[in-house]
């Protein structure tokens, strides 16, 4: 895995370089696999992904060469079942990793489920809460800062689009908002970096649809009141994912 910078903790390097595009097929294969397991990870991974966009947006799209696939098949060895090689090599490029997955998950399964009783279900599993995201942008529009926040580990993902180092002088403090009104501090926010915030018990309940967080520009260490003592940088409301 490459380096991505010393700030980085190696979960968050992981989502980087998955979104960049840089991982080896063996990292990618077990970086998506946490993905699909790990809510806060796959919010990391999109976090990453939104604050790469520019960039990503700048690359022109280039286009294959005319008849690429055709000259790789000609360049094929050939034998007596070319043409059956063929055949099976286009079916293999659609269907090989859906097929090894689904044979992989049906053995599992039939392992697990050959030792054990039958299992009556009574009742529906409790249906999961859904993860919240915030786009917390300027007056302007400027998207400054992205937010997701993930009920199974009560837990809020904020990522900073501000360059770091861009003001040395102040501190970025994160606000929840929630219905009454009366702003909640989260913590600080540094420029330019990624962190997970775990809340605290009596804010959980506050956290839902529709909620604002918002961003204050602060003295250095946040701010010395029971609410925003600077101004309100960005700001943006939480949406179910």
């Amino acid at each position: 895995m490459s380096d991505i910078g010393p700030e980085l903790p190696e979960d968050e390097a992981l989502a980087a370089e998955h979104a960049l595009g840089v991982l080896s097929v063996r990292e990618r294969t077990i970086a998506e696999a946490r993905m699909a397991r790990e809510p806060a990870f796959a919010a990391q991974v999109e976090a990453w992904r939104e604050r790469l966009a520019p960039m990503l947006a700048a690359v022109a799209p280039v286009e294959p060469p005319a008849g690429l696939w055709s000259r790789v098949e000609r360049a094929l060895p050939a034998n007596d079942n070319t043409a059956g090689l063929l055949k099976r090599l286009r079916l293999w490029r659609v269907t090989a990793m859906g097929s090894m997955g689904l044979a992989a998950a049906s053995i599992a399964a039939a392992a697990m489920l050959a030792g054990q009783p039958p299992v009556v279900i009574r009742t529906s599993p409790p249906p999961m809460a859904p993860m919240l995201d915030a786009r917390l942008a300027s007056t302007a529009g400027q998207p400054m800062f992205l937010a997701a926040y993930d009920p199974e580990r009560r837990s809020m993902l904020v990522a900073s689009l501000v360059p770091p180092g861009a003001d040395p002088d102040h501190s970025h403090e994160l606000w929840l908002i929630p219905t009454d009104g009366k702003p909640r501090s989260l913590g600080l926010v540094e420029p330019g970096a990624s962190k997970a915030m775990p809340m605290k018990p009596e804010m959980v309940g506050m956290i839902t649809e529709g909620a604002q967080l918002a961003v204050s520009v602060e003295p250095v260490g946040g701010s010395q009141q029971d609410g925003p003592s600077g101004p309100v940088a960005a700001i943006g409301k939480l949406a179910r994912i």
